[in-house]
C-alpha cells in the first residue's frame, strides 16, 4: 500500500532562487494565450472608428473649400483624440493582464522546505507539487510520494474514468497518459481523489497539453445584459443620427439654392450633425468600467472571474456563507480535552495533564497526517507539541493502510505496525457519533456522550471524538472501515475564533438588505454560537443536514423564510439550499471550497469559490474567487458592484444628456436659412475632448454613494437606462440646449453670428461641465462633492476652462473656431447661464434623489446567474 506524502528532508523542493533562474531560463509555463494589444494595434483600431473616419472626411471637405487651417486643426485634435483612446485602452489592457495573472491556476509547491500557493504559470520543472483532491495538475510531473491517488485524464485520452496512480520514488520518464498504477501525472488533468507530492518533469510547451496544441481553457467574450442594452441604444441613436445627417444636408443644400459651395457648407454640416449623435462613448464606458471595475474589486482580495457577476452583485439578496475560514479565522487550536466525565482546559498549554489526557492527544495526533494541512490537524500537532515538548509519536511506526473519511463515515482511521511485529494499531478521529459507532458504544454511554458534545459545542467548540484499537496483522484488517471495532479514548474540542471584521460586515449587508446565511458542517450548538458573535438573524433556528433530507423542496422554501444557519450539512446538500433559495426568488451568492461544492457554485447566481484553501473544480465553476477567503471581502466586493454600476448610470446619463444640446445646435439651425451653421467639426472634437475623459475617468473613479449600502438590492430586471433615468438626463439635456439657443440669440441680436457662435459654445462647455458636477452624485448636492477627492475631475475641469479661453482670447485660435471677440460682460451672462443650468439639473435631481438613495422592496425574480 502506498505511504501517506510527506516532506522527507530530501524533498524540500527547489530553493527559490534557483526556481527564478529556471524560469527566466525555460519561460513560464503556460500555453498560447491571446497577446496583449499593443499601441499600434489600439491605433489601427481607432482609425477604423466612425468618428475618427468622419473627421477624415471633414478635414477633407475644408481642403476641398480652401480652409487649409480647419483641416490641419482638426487633424491636431485627431490625434489628441487617438492619444486620450490610447491611454485608455492600455489602462483597461494593464487592468486585464493584472486580471488575468491573478486568475492563472494555482499551484501549491514545496520550495525551501514550505509549502506555497504560487500561480500555476511560474511553475518550473524540478518543483515538487502538493496535489489533493480537486486540484488541477499545472504540469506534467511524476508522483514521488502519494495514498490513494487518481486522476481524470479525459482531457487527453477522451475516456472519462479515473485511473489510478501509483508512486515511484525513481521514476524518470512520463508515461503514456490513461494507464494504471503508473506514476506519470500530466498537466491540465484533474486530481479525483486521493493526495500526493509530484516533480514536476516538463511545463508549457514541453508538457503533453503543449505538444498537441490544445489550450486547456477557451474562454469565449460573452456579452452581458449591460452590453446587450447598450448595443440596441447605440444602434437607435446610430439610426436616428444617419437619419438627421440626410436630413440636414438636404435642407440645408435645398434651403440655401444647392450650389456646389452650399452643398459643401450641408455635408460639414450633416458631419457635424453624425457626430454629436453617435454615441460612441457607450461601448467606451462599459468596456473601461467593468475592466477597471474587476481590477478595482481584486484590490478589495476578491477575483473577478465573469464579467457578468459585477452587473449581478448589486443585486445579491442571500449570501450564503461557509463557516470556518470564511466566518472565522480559520486558525484552530485546541481548547479542551475530555477522558469520561473529566474535562481539562489547554490554555497556554497545560504541560503536566494527567496520562489519559496525553494519551487522547497522541492519539489524535496518530489519526492525523505526519506533515498536515488541514487547520485542525495542525491545531492537533501544535496541541501535543505544548503538552510534550519534542515527542515524536510517529517515529518508530510504518503507515500500511488508511480508511479515509467519507460522507457516509465521517471518521478516518490510519493503521501502524512496528519493526519486528506484526500487529497493527489503530487511531481514530472524527465527528463523535461516527467515531462512537465505531466504537459500539452502549446506549446509556452514546446518551452521556452527546451531552457532552452539545456542552461543548454549546460554547463555540468544534468536537472530534477519539479512539484506538488494534488487529493482529494486516491481513486482519476488515475492508470497510463500518467494520473496525475500537476503543473510546475522549473528545477533542478545538475552537476557531470569528473573523473582527465579521460583525460589523453582517450588519452592512442586514443594512443593505442582504441576508447571511452560515452553512457549516459543524454541530447545531457550534453554529449557533458563531451565529451568534457574528450577529445573524434567528441564530437559535437551525435546519440541520438529517433534517434537511427530509424536507420537500416546497416545505425547505417556506422554512427559509425565518432560518439562517444550516448545521451538519454536507457539500452535497448546498445545492438544494441554493434551488430553495432561488424558488424564493432571492438572488443568491454561495461560497464553497471544494470539489462537490462545485455543482452549487454553478446554479447559485454568483459562486464565489475559496482562492486560500479552495480547489480548482470549485475556482472553476465560480464567478468570484475569494483570494483571502475572509467574508468582509465579500461585502467589500458587493459594495464595489454596487458602485461600479451607478457611476455606469452616471456616465451614460451624462453622455445622452451632452448630447442633445450639442446636436441640438447642430441641426437647428439648418432650418432657419439666415442662421449661420453653430457646431462644426472643429467644435465637435473640441467637445469631444471633454465628453470622453468625462465618462471614463471621472466617473469612473468616483467615490460610492453614501447610501450605496443602506438600500435595498437592485432589482435585476431593472435596465440600466430606465424611464426616470432618461428622463432626468433628458431633461439636463434640453435645459442646456435652452440656455445655448438663448445665449446665441442674444449674441446674434448685439455683436453678429460670429461672436453668437463664440457665446453659445462657451455656454455649451460651461453646462457640459456643469452637468458633470450634478451627476457626480444623485442624492449630494454639487457643492458638498467638492469635499470628495476626484482627480481626474480636476484636470478635466481645469484642462477644459483654460482651453476655453485660450480659444476665445488668441486670435489665431478664434479664426479656426470661426469665433469673433466677446466682451467680458457678454461672456459673464453665457457663464452665468451655464451656471443657471447646473442650478436647474439640481433641481431635476431632487426629483430623482428618492430612487436613488433607495427604492421599494423589488419583486421576486430569478436572473440569469454569473456563476453558470
Amino acid at each position: 500500500m502506498s505511504s501517506l506524502p510527506t516532506e522527507h528532508p530530501a524533498r524540500l523542493g527547489l530553493t527559490e532562487a534557483e526556481a527564478a533562474r529556471r524560469l527566466a531560463a525555460e519561460g513560464p509555463n503556460e500555453l498560447p494565450s491571446q497577446k496583449p494589444r499593443g499601441v499600434l494595434a489600439i491605433a489601427l483600431e481607432v482609425v477604423k472608428e466612425p468618428m475618427f473616419l468622419m473627421l477624415l472626411a471633414a478635414g477633407g471637405l475644408y481642403l476641398a473649400m480652401g480652409e487649409p487651417g480647419d483641416a490641419v486643426l482638426l487633424l491636431c485634435f485627431v490625434f489628441v483624440v487617438m492619444t486620450i483612446t490610447i491611454v485608455q485602452e492600455r489602462r483597461t489592457e494593464r487592468a486585464l493582464d493584472a486580471l488575468r495573472d491573478l486568475s492563472s491556476p494555482r499551484a501549491l509547491v514545496i520550495r525551501d522546505g514550505e509549502r506555497r500557493r504560487i500561480a500555476g504559470r511560474e511553475v518550473v520543472r524540478g518543483d515538487l507539487l502538493v496535489l489533493a483532491e480537486g486540484d488541477r495538475v499545472p504540469a506534467d510531473a511524476l508522483l514521488r510520494e502519494g495514498a490513494h491517488l487518481s486522476a481524470d485524464e479525459s482531457l487527453l485520452t477522451g475516456e472519462s474514468v479515473p485511473v489510478r496512480k501509483h508512486a515511484s520514488p525513481s521514476a524518470t520518464a512520463l508515461d503514456r497518459p490513461g494507464g494504471d498504477d503508473l506514476p506519470s501525472l500530466f498537466s491540465g488533468t484533474l486530481v479525483t481523489g486521493g493526495q500526493g507530492t509530484a516533480e514536476v518533469v516538463s511545463t508549457g510547451f514541453a508538457t503533453e497539453l503543449g505538444k498537441i496544441g490544445k489550450a486547456l481553457h477557451t474562454i469565449e467574450a460573452q456579452q452581458t445584459p449591460l452590453q446587450a442594452e447598450t448595443g440596441r441604444l447605440v444602434k437607435r441613436f446610430a439610426a436616428v443620427g444617419l437619419g438627421l445627417c440626410t436630413l440636414v444636408v438636404l435642407v440645408y443644400a435645398l434651403a440655401r439654392g444647392g450650389s456646389a459651395d452650399v452643398w459643401k457648407q450641408g455635408l460639414l454640416a450633416g458631419i457635424a450633425m453624425a457626430m454629436a449623435t453617435l454615441p460612441e462613448e457607450f461601448p467606451v464606458v462599459l468596456t473601461v468600467f467593468l475592466a477597471l471595475g474587476a481590477w478595482r474589486i481584486s484590490k478589495s482580495r476578491v477575483l473577478t472571474r465573469r464579467m457578468p457577476a459585477v452587473e449581478t452583485l448589486g443585486s445579491a439578496t442571500v449570501l450564503c456563507v461557509d463557516k470556518t475560514g470564511t466566518l472565522t479565522q480559520n486558525q484552530m487550536t485546541v481548547a479542551r480535552l475530555v477522558v469520561g466525565s473529566e474535562e481539562r482546559e489547554l490554555a497556554g498549554g497545560r504541560p503536566g495533564l494527567p496520562a489519559p489526557f496525553l494519551e487522547v492527544a497522541r492519539a489524535a495526533v496518530l489519526a492525523s497526517k505526519q506533515d498536515p494541512f488541514d487547520p485542525m490537524e495542525r491545531a492537533i500537532h501544535s496541541a501535543l507539541a505544548l503538552l510534550e515538548p519534542g515527542a515524536q509519536p510517529f517515529s518508530g511506526r510504518d503507515l500500511v493502510h488508511e480508511f479515509p473519511l467519507s460522507p457516509s463515515l465521517l471518521a478516518v482511521t490510519q493503521a501502524f505496525t512496528s519493526p519486528g511485529s506484526d500487529a497493527v494499531q489503530l487511531f481514530c478521529k472524527g465527528a463523535p457519533e461516527a467515531v462512537a459507532r465505531l466504537c459500539r458504544l452502549s446506549p446509556e454511554r452514546g446518551a452521556a456522550l452527546d451531552a457532552q458534545v452539545a456542552a461543548l459545542a454549546a460554547r463555540g467548540l468544534r468536537v472530534l471524538g477519539v479512539a484506538r484499537g488494534s488487529a493482529a496483522s494486516e491481513a486482519a484488517l476488515p475492508q470497510a472501515h463500518a467494520d473496525l471495532s475500537l476503543s473510546f479514548d475522549g473528545l477533542v474540542g478545538l475552537e476557531d475564533p470569528l473573523r473582527l471584521t465579521v460583525p460589523a460586515a453582517v450588519q452592512e449587508c442586514q443594512a443593505a438588505g442582504i441576508r447571511v446565511v452560515m452553512i457549516t458542517g459543524d454541530y447545531p450548538a457550534t453554529a449557533q454560537s458563531i451565529a451568534r458573535q457574528a450577529g445573524l438573524a434567528s441564530p437559535d433556528l437551525v435546519i440541520t443536514g438529517p433534517e434537511l433530507e427530509t424536507l420537500s423542496t416546497e416545505a425547505l422554501r417556506d422554512r427559509l423564510a425565518a432560518v439562517s444557519v444550516f448545521a451538519r450539512v454536507v457539500p452535497e446538500q448546498k445545492l438544494k439550499i441554493v434551488e430553495a433559495f432561488k424558488a424564493r426568488g432571492e438572488v443568491v451568492a454561495m461560497t464553497g471550497d471544494g470539489v462537490n461544492d462545485a455543482p452549487a457554485l454553478k446554479a447559485a447566481h454568483i459562486g464565489i469559490a475559496m482562492g486560500g484553501r479552495g480547489t480548482d473544480v470549485a475556482r472553476e465553476a465560480a464567478a468570484l474567487v475569494l483570494l483571502d477567503d475572509d467574508f468582509s471581502s465579500i461585502v467589500a466586493a458587493v459594495r464595489l458592484g454596487r458602485r461600479i454600476f451607478d457611476n455606469i448610470r452616471k456616465a451614460i446619463a451624462f453622455v445622452v444628456a451632452v448630447h442633445i444640446p450639442i446636436a441640438g445646435l447642430s441641426v437647428i439651425p439648418v432650418f432657419f436659412p439666415g442662421w449661420p451653421l453653430l457646431l462644426l467639426p472643429v467644435h465637435i472634437v473640441f467637445l469631444e475632448l471633454v465628453i470622453d475623459p468625462s465618462c471614463t475617468l471621472i466617473f469612473e473613479s468616483e467615490e460610492a454613494e453614501p447610501t450605496v449600502m443602506a438600500r435595498p438590492p437592485r432589482d435585476p430586471r431593472e435596465p440600466l437606462f430606465s424611464a426616470k433615468a432618461l428622463g432626468l438626463a433628458a431633461a439636463q439635456g434640453v435645459a442646456a440646449l435652452a440656455a445655448c439657443l438663448a445665449i446665441f440669440l442674444y449674441g446674434k441680436a448685439a455683436h453678429g453670428p460670429d461672436a453668437a457662435r463664440a457665446l453659445a459654445f462657451a455656454t455649451l462647455v460651461v453646462c457640459a461641465l456643469g452637468i458633470i458636477l450634478s451627476n457626480r452624485s444623485w442624492t449630494r448636492p454639487f457643492w458638498r462633492m467638492f469635499r470628495v477627492p476626484n482627480a481626474a475631475l480636476r484636470y478635466v475641469v481645469g484642462g477644459s476652462a483654460l482651453m476655453l479661453a485660450l480659444v476665445l482670447a488668441l486670435p489665431q485660435a478664434r479664426s479656426l473656431f470661426h469665433f469673433a471677440p466677446v466682451d467680458p460682460a457678454d461672456l459673464a451672462v453665457a457663464l452665468g447661464a451655464g451656471v443657471a443650468c447646473l442650478l436647474g439639473s439640481e433641481a431635476l435631481k431632487q426629483l430623482r434623489a428618492p430612487a436613488a438613495a433607495g427604492s421599494p422592496p423589488r419583486p421576486a425574480v430569478d436572473p440569469p446567474a454569473a456563476g453558470r
